[in-house]
């Protein structure tokens, strides 16, 4: 199994140089911030695949939604629950 950190306190977050992050939603265990193009990217727990990555792998990485990206949906709005992630797309 992966080991996700869990931590009370902030934490820097690796993402590319290029992204600018214009939304920032957090679940109790998982993040998921949306970049000014429009891109979803999610990290942490992922036991009940609240992340969008298609399965139930947690991460400490934070990676890109590829299915938005794949049906063309650009992500306007994100809330993070406890164990769900919520999205707002346009096509």
């Amino acid at each position: 199994a992966a080991f996700i950190s869990i931590q009370a306190f902030p934490a820097l977050l690796d993402l590319p140089e290029d992204l600018e992050v214009s939304v920032v939603s957090c679940g109790s265990r998982h993040t998921a911030v949306i970049t000014r193009g429009g891109e979803l990217y999610t990290w942490g727990w992922g036991k009940y695949g609240q992340l969008g990555h298609g399965n139930n792998i947690s991460s400490d990485q934070a990676r890109r939604v590829e299915h938005l990206v794949a049906e063309g949906l650009r992500a306007e709005e994100v809330v993070c629950g406890p164990w769900t992630t919520y999205v707002r797309v346009l096509e």
